[in-house]
């Protein structure tokens, strides 16, 4: 199946950058980044950021966005049967030299898994390369190495990074 990433959620005032791997089916359906019911991400980002958590896709992006926090996949472009990364296959990237022309304010990237770093160090080369790179573990419900608490933690230094 040949699947396609969703424009990215960012201000010019941006300070982070998460960026995923490539949309799943279910986000892929109901056009909304880490639309699966099981996947972490706004759990951890509403915890995170304090606010109370709400299922409305509109409150979830305007949280990111007061945060000052962009976000994004790493690939536009691949060929997938269902959701797992390990099925990606002839991919294309994002154009990443571009974006960042476009918010200079964005110092930290963070990788939402081991793939999304992956795919990003295998082909992006960027301009300019001091931005600080954290991998954080993956939110999505294939990850069961580790537990929510434990994710969440990690997930964590979010919070510290917009302290700065």
């Amino acid at each position: 199946m040949k699947s396609f990433s969703f424009k990215p959620i960012a201000s010019p005032e941006a300070v982070i950058l998460i960026l995923g791997t490539m949309p799943g089916t279910k986000s892929l359906e109901i056009q909304q980044y880490y639309g699966h019911a099981r996947n972490n991400f706004w759990r951890f980002m509403f915890e995170i950021l304090e606010d109370e958590f709400s299922d409305d896709y509109e409150i979830k992006k305007a949280l990111l966005l007061k945060n000052k926090i962009a976000l994004w996949d790493v690939l536009q472009y691949c060929e997938r049967v269902g959701s797992l990364d390990s099925a990606i296959k002839n991919e294309i990237t994002n154009d990443f030299e571009q974006f960042l022309k476009l918010h200079p304010n964005i110092k930290t990237i963070v990788f939402n898994g081991q793939k999304a770093a992956a795919f990003f160090k295998k082909h992006v080369t960027l301009e300019n390369m001091d931005y600080q790179f954290i991998t954080m573990p993956s939110t999505s419900p294939a990850n069961a190495s580790k537990t929510f608490d434990s994710k969440l933690k990690e997930w964590k230094v979010i919070r510290d990074l917009l302290k700065v």
